[in-house]
């Protein structure tokens, strides 16, 4: 009983470690983010953050206390700037004649093409909206157009991609042979799905539009390199996987043993 209590003190004081030495570089990175005025970005690197604290163990009523607390910071930023309360107020009725030549003009226009998709879409390359009228059509708002050109069966056919991914990633993570490469990945698995989540959402109205790309697919000088950099990074801890490596080796054998 004895050690079993001094195993769950040192466990729970590495928790705590994590937390405290962490938690400063993650303020100087959000400070620096928003001071570019991008609080879409902002948001992203936070849910990360907690994605990351929640796997490495960290208990659940300080991430809570400190997800209170971002919810409240961002709460503030919002209501103090009205191009972002326009953004939130758009959301409820896009279509509306105050929002729609205004904040509502995308999420109004995102929804259009996702609607005129229908089921099988009106065909590859066929889009009306991305001629002007829809905004960003090639960044953030992709996903609308592969709604109107594949439809329903278009995006949930890349939502089935990007559910395997995500899965893949988490699933290497867990087989990582070494913290820093199992918090890495678990972090990219996070970054992934949490970027999908918001762009996904802004897309089709769930949230006010917050101005992050789809990963892999928005086109993006920078966004689109440190996403490939992040998959080189999972696919080189996967090859270091023991199971993985095996599964290689023996394909090898296999390929060399042919005449």
């Amino acid at each position: 009983a004895r050690l079993l209590k001094h195993d769950q003190r040192i466990a729970q004081g590495i928790k705590s470690n994590i937390w405290i030495s962490l938690t400063p570089g993650f303020l100087l990175v959000e400070a620096l983010i928003y001071a570019g005025k991008d609080l879409g970005t902002a948001v992203v690197v936070a849910l990360i953050f907690g994605g990351i604290l929640f796997i490495a163990g960290v208990p659940m009523k300080d991430l809570a206390l400190a997800g209170g607390a971002g919810g409240l910071v961002v709460g503030v930023l919002v209501l103090t700037h009205r191009n972002r309360l326009n953004r939130f107020f758009a959301l409820l009725d896009p279509f509306s004649v105050e929002y729609y030549k205004g904040a509502g003009w995308q999420p109004a226009h995102s929804l259009m093409g996702l609607a005129s998709g229908g089921l099988f879409g009106i065909g590859l390359g066929a889009s009306r909206q991305k001629w002007g009228t829809l905004a960003e059509a090639h960044t953030d708002f992709i996903f609308s157009v592969i709604g109107e050109e594949l439809g329903l069966l278009g995006t949930l056919s890349v939502l089935m991609l990007f559910a395997a991914l995500i899965l893949s990633i988490f699933k290497i993570a867990l087989g990582a042979s070494t913290s820093f490469e199992k918090y890495a990945t678990a972090g990219i698995g996070c970054w992934i799905s949490m970027q999908l989540t918001l762009n996904i959402g802004s897309v089709v109205g769930l949230i006010p539009v917050v101005g992050v790309t789809l990963p892999f697919m928005s086109y993006g000088g920078s966004s689109l390199l440190s996403v490939f950099i992040a998959a080189g990074f999972v696919i080189g801890v996967a090859r270091r996987t023991p199971n993985i490596r095996e599964s290689i080796l023996h394909r090898r054998n296999i390929k060399q043993s042919k005449p």
